[in-house]
């Protein structure tokens, strides 16, 4: 009860600023305050025509000068106050706090990355699996709604996280992977594929995307890569693949007197062609750190979730703080209209 009349009762209602902030629902009637200024004017208007009947003799010192005079004015302050509010309750000040909520079914999405040796050349800066780690993570923290895995293989297949929504632990998670989390050597594309594959098949999201990134030819592994390939089509998965590296001569460290070594680089880029057309996706080829976010982009803007918005409009209402306030002041106007400061040297 307390706090109900300390909010009644605050002085913040009748500020400037409070004012500024309100959206009124009927703010046409505002201009019914010009109303008031006439009411006076009309009041004074009268009271000339009718002249006082009786004349006090006073002298001209009290009659100017004397400041006990305008308390004749006071009940009729309030009586205009009182008018003032119930226009301003009227006019139904109100603050509106619109809330928006998104939601989406989302897209399942697995992203394969190769951590085998030959990632490790440097056609990329600074050398191909960081410049895949940094344009996984953009991707990830890109997206919205979408549950996202995490698979990597070399000579074997390892499921690095299930798919969550998570993608704070998911990012953290991509950018410790390195060389060392697999033993065996090689590059087994179908057992990645067959990995992911039996991480999506039980979902029931109706949008399933595989993202398969290598940069070798499937020389490991005791899953052929278009069988898995097949396989995953059949959980109606689609695989993209995105080919990483440059054939011929690449760069790889450097010698004893600090020049950059080169090495020859093969890419098996039939079989990643054929994997994709399988899996019902697209295939990507990128040469640089550039071209690799693009196709990620690309990808991105492939495989959106429609996002759905609900709106809601929460308005409260203000009127009736200065209903109550126009009633208090009519109450005080009539308490003092009968008393001796209405007609405190009124004539």
């Amino acid at each position: 009860m307390k706090e109900l009349l300390a909010e009644f009762f605050s002085w913040s209602w009748f500020l400037p600023e409070t004012f500024k902030s309100y959206e009124w629902e009927k703010p046409i009637l505002l201009n019914l305050l010009w109303i008031i200024p006439v009411l006076i004017l009309f009041r004074k208007f009268v009271k000339f025509l009718k002249r006082p009947v009786l004349e006090l003799s006073l002298p001209k010192r009290v009659a100017r000068g004397n400041p006990w005079t305008y308390l004749r004015l006071i009940p009729t302050g309030f009586f205009f106050l009182a008018l003032i509010f119930i226009v301003v309750a009227l006019a139904r000040p109100q603050r509106s706090n619109e809330r928006v909520e998104q939601f989406t079914e989302g897209i399942d999405i697995l992203l394969v990355m190769d951590i085998s040796e030959s990632m490790d050349l440097q056609d990329f800066t600074p050398n191909r699996l960081e410049a895949a780690k940094k344009t996984a993570i953009d991707f990830i923290e890109g997206r919205f709604g979408d549950r996202i895995g995490m698979v990597v293989f070399s000579g074997e297949a390892y499921s690095l996280s299930p798919l969550t929504n998570d993608y704070k632990l998911l990012t953290s998670l991509i950018s410790e992977i390195n060389f060392s989390m697999i033993e065996a050597k090689g590059t087994a594309i179908g057992s990645a594929i067959a990995a992911g594959t039996n991480r999506m098949k039980d979902s029931e999201t109706p949008s399933k995307v595989m993202i398969l990134l290598s940069d070798g030819e499937s020389n490991a592994g005791n899953v052929d890569p278009l069988f898995a390939a097949q396989l995953a089509s059949a959980f109606d998965i689609k695989i993209y693949t995105i080919a990483v590296g440059k054939d011929g001569m690449v760069p790889y460290g450097t010698d004893f007197f600090g020049r950059p070594q080169m090495v020859e680089s093969y890419l098996d880029e039939t079989t990643l062609r054929e994997i994709a057309r399988i899996g019902n996706g697209q295939f990507f080829r990128a040469s640089d750190g550039s071209a690799l976010q693009q196709i990620f982009d690309q990808i991105n803007t492939l495989e959106k979730a429609e996002i759905l918005e609900n709106r809601y409009k929460e308005t409260q209402d203000y009127y009736r703080i200065y209903l109550f306030w126009a009633m208090l002041f009519f109450l005080v106007w009539l308490g003092l209209k009968s008393s001796f400061l209405n007609n405190f040297l009124l004539d």
